[in-house]
């Protein structure tokens, strides 16, 4: 069993709440939209990293964060990227990868939006763990952590705070 945390849009801040949710953890994703090398070192401070650029990163980032990832835990295929729409209007990228990779879990982020659905057309679950980070228009700022055994993915936990 592995315990993971799931953030996306953090635009270059690293709030203390965040890293006290995912302290503990073996391993952090994150959902694109980094906004800084140092957010990178700051999370790998805490716990492995998977992470995705996304659209405001720069080159410091997408030097050390790939566009996409498809990768295997415990009995588990994920895909992440950072836009990815959500079942039944995935951007067509997303939508591309999903049908070549046929992941169990598609993790994305971009909307700032939380949004935990199962997508029964493509036989996974998709989240979107909404935005970590102060910057935008949303009202909350939330992170996802849930636990992976085999194949189930169980006790999810959503951090919800208040701008």
């Amino acid at each position: 069993m592995i315990r993971i945390g799931i953030i996306s849009d953090t635009h270059g801040r690293l709030l203390p709440k965040i890293t006290e949710f995912l302290s503990g953890l073996d391993e952090i994703w994150h959902a694109g939209d980094i906004g800084s090398a140092e957010v990178i070192i700051a999370l790998r401070r805490v716990a492995a990293l998977r992470a995705v650029y996304g659209n405001i990163d720069g080159n410091d980032v997408r030097i050390l964060c790939p566009e996409a990832l498809v990768f295997q835990v415990e009995n588990l295929k994920v895909l992440m990227t950072h836009i990815g729409g959500y079942p039944g209007r995935y951007h067509p990228q997303s939508k591309k990868l999903i049908e070549l990779e046929k992941p169990g879990l598609f993790v994305c982020g971009h909307s700032h939006i939380l949004k935990v659905i199962y997508d029964h057309k493509h036989s996974l679950l998709h989240i979107n763990p909404g935005a970590a980070g102060s910057y935008g228009l949303h009202q909350s700022i939330t992170a996802v952590r849930l636990k992976i055994d085999g194949k189930d993915m169980k006790d999810l936990e959503v951090l919800d705070i208040p701008r």
